[in-house]
């Protein structure tokens, strides 16, 4: 049989007081409450009804019984409370040093009674509960030997147990108090009004303060390093009376000013590099002062042209621009002038190898990140007004149908005329100015270009886009400007259709001359667009077409046919500066004008492009969530009242529509009553617009 340091019988120790009524009991109430309670009576076989020092009778199990206070009988349920007081008022967590020391010379174990003998002289039931209180809750000293029901058998710990313990106690303590710190800064940040409140910097300046908030940051994001990071994170919520969720750990960052109230979490999420490294900006800087343009004997002048640069009003990247004559035959010529960053970055240099790495610009409502440092993106690479501007020139010639006669692509220096916003050269092009011949010349091509494609199988995708620009993100209220742009408006078709244009020459001179290129097709042999014909053209045609659509492919050899365009091959050539799938096609053009050794075969290009695609798929993501977000955003702030004009795109399952929102260029789904059909027109409010949550309630105005 098993004995105690002291010769004593376990068993002996061990044997628990038989339940009966009238008993004090302590028992677990959860995994962190304990209560005490008087028994009442048996409930089924092994349960019994208690009554608790809250008045609240309940059954419990007997595992849940911790402790029953000996020596009592028929004890009051109404003396609890007091019984609890006099216990706590007569705890000193000192007197169990005392009896370690004496215990662990001895090498003696004890139950709760024998301390409460050895600590307060007595074992009577309010003694003996104080020092099984002390020990329950004694991490330092004692040390359970041996269990059984509610009895417990206590062993003086070893004296380097003991000093470990306090150690890790004092560590714990210290945490504590730091975390206790910590809460305080929070909860005065939380209560400043908005400017007043701490700047981002001086939170990551100290690096105990620094520790503890990059965890909630981290808890916020799903991003946690390790468990301990995450643990950190779960206390501090705790400790600030909030829940262990990402969405409080946000809305805590926000309240304290650490992260702006329309903080981008994709951004953070995904990791996206908004900014580039030192190295970076004095790479760039370095080819603006060293390089030399290896094309410039070869390049044509075409600085006698009229040259339109069309784009977005805030536009900091530009790209392309556009010239146009007509021939003394009657036919039209064209000039696609498209920016020239090879002639200063080469491939496999360091600032290659970063815009390899982003893929591709983001623009978003708040902000660009360009895929070159800025220096480079909107300065040195750009096309400017006034200013004589490197370029990739490709000319074509079209026949009177809008098919190629001819085309070439040379190096060019161009000196751009106008810069014009899509809105501003829709107007011009309206206004039909005999000095601005050249703008109506495009606009002609433009139609022509379009009218060709769609007897070539073309289908026609354009429908209404959402364009935000919000130019202080990191107010509380930002200003939001909203446009919504109509893809069928003039000047918009005259720009896609001509960057369509130059992809279908480059796509051919790249056959021509057998040079590897990102030859992008999306075969649409199996949509009919006649079947479609019921449904009326635009937005709503538009969005039942896309659904079918297949996804685009990339040939690295040889043109394929780009079905959705109706052409025969296609290239995308026209924006180098923001997109690394076009300046891979400068790359290869540019050797191939030098008549040096191409940069790549095509398997390298395969291999980059699989790469490149994944991380410009991420961007358009963010964009696509950024500018929803956005949308949502300036939805939530206008009147109640507000009515919205509504095309209905498809039905999703019974009267609820998909349904594209006029004024905002924003696709969303509603119930609408009979009798109403796809194409049919609308009438909507706002019920409930939760930017943060991706929310939006539509109701139908009847």
């Amino acid at each position: 049989m098993a004995l105690t340091s002291s010769g004593e019988l376990l068993e002996d120790k061990l044997v628990n007081r038989a339940l009966e009524k009238g008993l004090l009991l302590e028992f677990k109430k959860d995994s962190e409450k304990v209560l005490l309670a008087v028994t009442q009576r048996p409930d089924g076989k092994k349960n019994w009804m208690v009554s608790d020092q809250n008045g609240v009778t309940s059954s419990i199990k007997p595992q849940q019984i911790t402790f029953i206070v000996p020596g009592v009988e028929n004890f009051d349920q109404k003396e609890i409370s007091d019984f609890v007081q006099r216990a706590e008022d007569n705890l000193d967590p000192t007197l169990l040093e005392f009896a370690w020391v004496e215990l662990l010379e001895k090498n003696k174990s004890v139950t709760a009674e024998e301390l409460a003998e050895m600590i307060f002289g007595s074992s009577e039931p309010l003694e003996s509960y104080c020092a099984h209180l002390l020990l329950s809750k004694d991490e330092i000293y004692f040390t359970i030997l041996e269990a059984k029901g509610s009895r417990r058998i206590y062993g003086p710990r070893p004296a380097a147990q003991v000093e470990e313990q306090m150690r890790r106690k004092l560590a714990r303590e210290a945490a504590e108090k730091e975390i206790e710190e910590f809460v305080q800064l929070l909860t005065s940040a939380k209560s400043m009004p908005f400017p007043a409140k701490p700047r981002k910097s001086t939170w990551l300046a100290e690096e105990k303060i620094r520790k503890k908030i990059e965890s909630l940051e981290c808890y916020a994001i799903d991003a946690c390093k390790n468990d301990e990071q995450r643990k950190l994170a779960g206390v501090i919520l705790k400790a600030m009376g909030l829940t262990k969720t990402a969405s409080s750990a946000v809305n805590l960052l926000i309240d304290i000013g650490y992260f702006p109230v329309h903080v981008n979490l994709d951004l953070l999420k995904l990791n996206v590099h908004t900014v580039h490294s030192d190295e970076i900006i004095s790479a760039a800087e370095s080819l603006l002062s060293q390089s030399v343009d290896l094309d410039e004997s070869d390049r044509k002048d075409l600085t006698d042209l009229k040259v339109y640069a069309i784009d977005v009003d805030e536009a900091d990247e530009l790209d392309d621009a556009l010239s146009a004559t007509r021939l003394p035959d009657g036919r039209i010529k064209v000039w696609i002038h498209v920016a020239d960053p090879a002639r200063f970055v080469r491939p496999g240099s360091v600032v290659d190898r970063e815009a390899m790495k982003r893929g591709t610009s983001i623009f978003l409502p708040t902000a660009t990140y360009p895929m070159f440092p800025e220096k480079l993106a909107m300065e040195a690479l750009s096309l400017k007004q006034g200013e004589l501007c490197n370029a990739v020139t490709v000319s074509v010639v079209l026949h009177s149908d809008g098919s190629i006669a001819e085309f070439t692509v040379d190096n060019s220096v161009i000196k751009p005329t106008y810069m014009l916003t899509y809105e501003s050269a829709s107007e011009l092009i309206h206004l039909n100015l005999e000095e601005e011949i050249e703008l109506k010349i495009l606009s002609e091509a433009a139609v022509l270009r379009l009218r060709w494609r769609r007897q070539q199988g073309a289908i026609d995708t354009a429908t209404l886009e959402t364009r935000i620009k919000v130019p202080d993100p990191e107010e509380p209220e930002p200003k939001i400007k909203l446009y919504v742009e109509d893809q069928a408006e003039p000047a918009m078709r005259l720009v896609s259709e001509m960057m369509i244009l130059c992809g279908e020459v480059i796509a051919s001179y790249g056959s021509q001359n057998n040079i590897p290129l990102p030859y992008r097709g999306q075969p649409q042999s199996n949509i009919d667009v006649s079947a479609f014909s019921h449904i009326p053209e635009g937005p709503v045609r538009s969005s039942a077409l896309v659904k079918i659509m297949r996804a685009a492919e990339f040939d690295f050899g040889k043109p394929i046919r780009h079905g959705v365009l109706g052409i025969p091959g296609y290239v995308q050539f026209t924006s180098p500066i923001r997109r690394y799938m076009d300046l891979l096609a400068h790359y290869q053009l540019k050797a191939f004008l030098r008549g040096e050794s191409l940069p790549f075969s095509a398997g390298q290009l395969e291999g980059i492009a699989s790469s490149v695609n994944m991380n410009a798929r991420l961007a358009k993501k963010i964009c696509n969530m950024s500018l929803r977000y956005w949308t949502l955003e300036f939805l939530r702030r206008q009147p109640k009242e507000k009515r919205y004009h509504a095309l209905i795109l498809r039905f999703i399952k019974d009267r609820i529509a998909a349904l594209l929102l006029v004024e905002v260029g924003l696709q969303a789904s509603a119930w609408v009553s009979v009798g109403r059909d796809i194409g049919d027109k609308t009438v909507v409010r706002v019920e409930e617009s939760h930017p943060r949550d991706d929310f939006l309630s539509l109701k139908e105005v009847i």
